[in-house]
């Protein structure tokens, strides 16, 4: 069961786009964009080091202590859907309706609530490579359940990147953990399965991006465009320029707001985009109802299990809450948020 995970509110459809630009002298930058039929709850959380979890799904629930500080967005109050962690590694939930988990088996490992599932990466490893590998050994069992006020089970998948541009895209499929490893698995979407957005890719590279590209706000459209415009865009330039040119393709890829269909859960209005400077440490969020970005320096954090606080920026409903430039120092202390039922701090 989910039940711990979630609180009351109705959703019906969700979808997202998410690319890792590569670029010359060390610069990667991790952007996304979180769509949802309604409006979405989503605070800013730091969260340090030393924090004891449970993974929320009952007596055989995996137990860890967080290595590592992060500054995560959850959805609810109770979902990390995105984050960074102080190491540089960055999670982001993003839907799959295709996804098919496996069974809960007393006897198998333990369970993990898929609320919990980017806040284990971020809290365990400082690489790509290191959650893949532990990833690979099956140490927990992801349970899903319904969304608040759904009849429908969250299906989503999870990409992982770091600051040496590694890439990670991880699907649950039939039951089986399907995970693509490597820097080219840079853009994710939602709808199809991975491998069969890579063969539209394919597609779309042989036409040629200056030729003609799709426009739709459907998945593997969105996928064509930023797989397109994330290769097309300067390998190198000054920090602030290159943000520029993120924003323009994860804004590219967004959904305008008001704009969904109940009959493809892949279509959702944009609520808000994030981007990460791993090179600087800066995470950037973007609200379509504000006329302001802003960022948190990763960097002037505490993450310290002895001295470091969890602390929260209220973005208020639907956040629209304006802030502008660097806010971390608008960071107030805070009791966590309920992560997949995790015992207070």
């Amino acid at each position: 069961m989910l039940s711990a995970a979630f609180h009351e509110g109705v959703v019906s459809a969700t979808a997202c786009s998410r690319f890792v630009y590569l670029g010359d002298d060390g610069n990667v930058f991790t952007a996304r964009s979180m769509d949802w039929e309604k409006p979405i709850q989503t605070d800013l959380y730091v969260l340090p080091r030393g924090m004891e979890r449970n993974g929320g799904v009952g007596p055989n629930s995996i137990r860890w202590t967080s290595k590592y500080g992060s500054l995560v967005a959850p959805v609810f109050d109770t979902f990390t859907s995105d984050g960074a962690n102080e190491a540089g590694l960055t999670a982001n939930v993003l839907w799959l309706e295709e996804s098919q988990y496996p069974d809960s088996d007393a006897s198998g490992p333990p369970g993990l609530a898929i609320s919990a599932w980017a806040q284990y990466a971020l809290d365990n490893f400082a690489t790509v490579a290191e959650a893949v590998a532990a990833f690979e050994k099956k140490p927990f069992t992801l349970v899903t359940g319904k969304l608040p006020g759904a009849q429908f089970n969250a299906t989503v998948h999870l990409s992982l990147s770091d600051s040496s541009g590694d890439s990670a895209i991880i699907e649950y499929l039939d039951g089986r953990e399907v995970i693509h490893h490597g820097r080219q698995y840079q853009v994710l979407t939602n709808s199809p399965t991975y491998d069969r957005q890579l063969a539209l890719a394919s597609y779309w590279t042989q036409i040629g991006g200056t030729v003609m590209l799709p426009g739709t706000s459907r998945a593997a459209d969105r996928f064509a465009r930023a797989s397109f415009y994330v290769k097309a865009i300067p390998p190198n330039g000054e920090p602030d320029q290159l943000l520029a040119s993120v924003y323009g393709i994860i804004r590219n890829v967004s959904v305008p707001l008001g704009v969904s269909t109940k009959d493809q859960p892949e279509i959702s209005s944009t609520r808000w985009r994030t981007v990460y400077d791993h090179k600087r440490r800066l995470y950037y969020f973007e609200s379509a109802l504000s006329p302001n970005t802003f960022w948190t320096d990763l960097g002037r954090i505490d993450f310290s299990k002895e001295n470091g606080k969890v602390l929260k920026l209220e973005l208020g409903p639907e956040q629209r809450n304006v802030f502008a430039g660097d806010a971390t120092g608008s960071y107030r202390e805070a009791e966590p948020f309920h992560l997949a039922g995790q015992p207070a701090r």
